[in-house]
């Protein structure tokens, strides 16, 4: 469950950038010093648009690494009536995600500008728009929908839904723990973990799997007053937060871009090393963490090992960053 968004991507000059004072390599919520942005994104340069929004490429990759049967993913958002609501749909049809928007028409089809500089860095201005209007008791709770959680073996939702609707994510959060399945929570961006980081707090002791990158780790560890900068550390200190379900212990994944990725569990840390990938090869690094969610998810809903899981994840995120936008070969090639 999550914010189905159309990616609007283009490669962008380093004053456009500084027009709207946005920052390589973050994201961020769209204000209204944005809205100009999108408009002079797509008069300006050339862009190409990609069905997006982070949980819902990650259940894409997750149905591409598995292949058959179709539709082992569900996903839920909000969209508007709308042409680009109408593309988020075909997207999903295609890549043979069970795709269930609740849609709308006070709000069109949410939007997020993927501004491209060179050296493959980017930076992400998100307008939630319908995305942000998902209600809990308009879509999740209507019993064709709530029967599709009840059906799910692993619930993922990444942390940008925590600005939208908490009440929908604690309700799927606390039926996961009482039925002992995963549940699975991505910190998603540095302000996630500062300016919402209540409402992540209310939904962290019913997290099984929390994945997050190396500057949204520093930014929860600063949040939560670990006192340390070490991925390590950080790792170590969240798996140890409270938790309801006392059957499963949590397991944490940091990534690190090309440096080892960090898991830890109980109390034991292991690292793995990513896939080695010549610099010129790389193409748009901007869908590797959905990617590597989607890979990980992938092995773990077929109860694989989790050396498995990381293993899928590098493969999946390796095969993203050669491309533009979340998109994917035919065929997967991971063994």
């Amino acid at each position: 469950m999550g914010n189905p968004l159309l990616d609007i991507s283009a490669v962008v000059d380093k004053d456009f950038l500084d027009k709207y004072t946005l920052k390589p390599n973050d994201q961020i919520l769209a204000e209204d010093k944005h809205k100009a942005l999108f408009e002079e994104l797509v008069k300006k340069f050339k862009v190409e648009y990609h069905a997006g929004g982070a949980t819902q490429n990650s259940i894409k990759i997750a149905q591409w690494m598995i292949q058959e049967p179709h539709k082992v993913g569900t996903f839920f958002g909000c969209i508007g009536k709308d042409k680009f609501g109408e593309i988020l749909k075909h997207k999903a049809e295609e890549a043979h995600v069970d795709a269930h928007y609740y849609e709308q028409d006070e709000e069109p089809t949410g939007t997020c500008a993927a501004c491209i500089t060179g050296d493959n860095r980017w930076s992400l201005v998100a307008n939630l728009a319908a995305a942000n209007c998902y209600k809990k008791d308009k879509h999740l709770d209507l019993e064709e929908n709530w029967k599709l959680v009840e059906k799910a073996k692993v619930c993922y939702i990444a942390g940008f839904f925590l600005t939208v609707s908490l009440e929908s994510i604690l309700k799927v959060a606390k039926h996961a723990a009482e039925n002992n399945k995963l549940f699975c929570l991505n910190l998603s961006a540095p302000f996630i973990c500062q300016f919402f980081k209540d409402n992540l707090m209310q939904v962290m002791p019913y997290v099984d799997v929390l994945f997050g990158n190396e500057t949204e780790a520093a930014a929860f560890a600063k949040e939560q007053d670990f006192e340390t900068n070490d991925v390590k550390e950080i790792a170590k200190k969240a798996q140890a937060l409270p938790k309801v379900n006392t059957k499963r212990q949590r397991i944490v994944v940091l990534t690190q871009g090309k440096d080892d990725t960090v898991m830890a569990m109980g109390d034991k840390i292991e690292t793995f090393p990513v896939l080695k990938i010549d610099p010129k090869n790389i193409v748009d690094t901007n869908g590797a963490g959905d990617a590597f969610v989607g890979g990980f998810l992938s092995e773990l809903v077929q109860e694989k090992p989790l050396d498995q899981c990381v293993k899928a994840a590098h493969y999946a995120a390796n095969i993203i960053i050669r491309r533009a936008g979340c998109t994917f070969p035919e065929k997967p090639d991971f063994k």
